[in-house]
């Protein structure tokens, strides 16, 4: 078996076995790879390099809407997590909690953190004495560490890599304003940067974040039909600030509390790229995203002059403004472009003697396979017009996934027999009973409420139980 087809048969087919297609998919690209600590990664260069594009991409994004970027510590200590009783009984279960320092035992534990609501607010308890001090709006860049059962790379693991936002605010409209403000930019970013369509909305208070008034959430379609929640932004209220007595004096010398969001989003999101876009040859990266946008493969490169034009495409290239890199190793070229496609790089360049001699050169996109011949002189304007269209054709054909796969039932047994016969999304009406909503997700063997359409009315009945109709949600099994 040749080096290159027994790349491409190490990936099981998508349709065969999902759950190790993807396992194979993150393996073979070489994203990143299991610790010796259960549940923790060892993040590669390929996957990091993903990680550092979303987190400069989302760090101006926030910027622009005047977020400063700040360090808070790792270790919280046990009495500031129980000033909020549901916060921490949300996280209680997944806290992993240090209980020496050296050899001698802690007067108090301190949790690593799974979240730092409660150390933002801790320190903003000791700052804010005015109006003039709000509103306060930062954002951290860290890793948080929750103790999960049962992991998989990206998805689910026990430390993992994420930003968290945390703003006060004088007013709830004002922090309103900005729980929405947050749930946009994160939408924005994932379907214009990553090419994955989304479904928006506002979480049920069963599925809401813990200690939050409200949760918004975007939430992909995996191509299995699942949903991955991607990013949320949440609207606290007052209630949290005020258990850590956060209150400031307005211009009439009147104390006021404040109001307080959050929001997140973590390296699952590359999961999402891997599950929404990827085939059965591996990896298919968004150009907007992709650490490397071509990869320029010389052929037949033992011959005279193929490296040296070779590498002054690379040249022509990189100053242009494109990230490329070229594989001058001794492998294949079958090898090399195996090996391409498995990475998800989004095109490659083939150069080889006949090329030279006619001053062109052969783009392969990788979306597609679409081979398009160019002219040596007009590379770099050409190849950045098929990124632009790879970029727009990869969210396209996600879009027509997620619209195919999404149904619409009016009574409880029409969403058993989707839930039976279909994978992707259920829309139906709900009357905003817990109890219902349980039922509806015993009774479909696992669609959960995925979020609130608030652009759709609802009208009619509940799906579940006959009663008038408050919300109607998108219901689906999840990762």
């Amino acid at each position: 078996m040749s080096k290159e087809k027994k790349l491409v048969e190490s990936i099981t087919s998508r349709t065969d076995d999902f759950a190790q297609w993807y396992t194979d998919v993150v393996r073979e690209a070489k994203l990143c790879d299991y610790s010796d600590i259960k549940g923790c990664l060892n993040y590669l260069p390929n996957g990091y390099a993903i990680w550092e594009n979303i987190q400069n991409d989302l760090d101006k994004r926030f910027k622009k809407t005047g977020v400063k970027n700040v360090y808070l510590p790792v270790l919280i200590p046990e009495s500031l997590l129980q000033k909020e009783k549901d916060h921490i009984e949300g996280f209680a279960p997944e806290v992993a909690w240090v209980t020496h320092g050296g050899l001698e035992k802690l007067e108090e534990r301190f949790c690593i953190r799974p979240t730092s609501e409660t150390l933002f607010c801790d320190y903003w308890q000791k700052i804010v004495k005015s109006y003039r001090d709000l509103p306060i709006v930062w954002n951290q860049w860290n890793n948080v560490l929750r103790w999960e059962k049962t992991t998989r790379p990206f998805l689910r693991s026990r430390e993992f890599l994420w930003q968290e936002g945390h703003t006060i605010h004088a007013t709830a409209d004002e922090a309103r304003e900005r729980t929405k403000m947050m749930f946009d930019v994160y939408r924005d970013f994932v379907e214009e940067d990553l090419a994955i369509p989304l479904i928006c909305g506002r979480k049920t208070d069963s599925e809401k974040f813990a200690g939050a008034e409200d949760t918004y959430t975007i939430e992909a379609m995996m191509f299995d039909g699942k949903a991955l929640q991607s990013g949320t932004s949440h609207y606290f209220g007052h209630s949290f600030p005020d258990a850590f007595n956060i209150k400031y004096l307005d211009s009439n010398n009147n104390l006021h509390s404040v109001y307080e969001t959050s929001w997140g989003m973590s390296t699952r999101i590359i999961g999402a790229i891997i599950m929404v876009h990827g085939d059965d040859s591996g990896l298919i990266l968004p150009p907007r995203i992709a650490p490397i946008q071509t990869k320029v493969i010389p052929i037949a490169q033992h011959k005279e002059g193929v490296l040296e034009k070779a590498n002054e495409l690379v040249q022509k290239l990189n100053d242009f403004g494109i990230k490329v890199e070229i594989d001058d190793s001794e492998k294949s070229p079958g090898f090399k472009f195996a090996e391409q496609e498995v990475l998800g790089i989004p095109t490659r360049i083939e150069i080889g003697p006949r090329d030279i001699e006619n001053n062109q050169v052969v783009v392969v996109r990788r979306d597609n396979g679409e081979k398009i011949t160019v002219g040596f002189d007009e590379v770099d304007s050409k190849l950045e017009e098929i990124l632009n269209s790879i970029q727009h054709d990869m969210y396209n054909k996600a879009k027509e996934f997620l619209n195919n796969h999404i149904y619409c039932a009016k009574t409880i047994d029409e969403m058993i027999n989707i839930s039976n016969e279909k994978i992707g999304f259920i829309k139906a009406s709900w009357c905003g009973s817990p109890d219902c909503e349980d039922e509806i997700k015993d009774k479909t063997h696992g669609f959960g409420s995925r979020c609130i359409d608030e652009g759709d009315k609802a009208s009619g009945k509940c799906v579940n139980c006959g009663k008038d109709a408050k919300h109607v949600v998108y219901w689906g099994k999840s990762y």
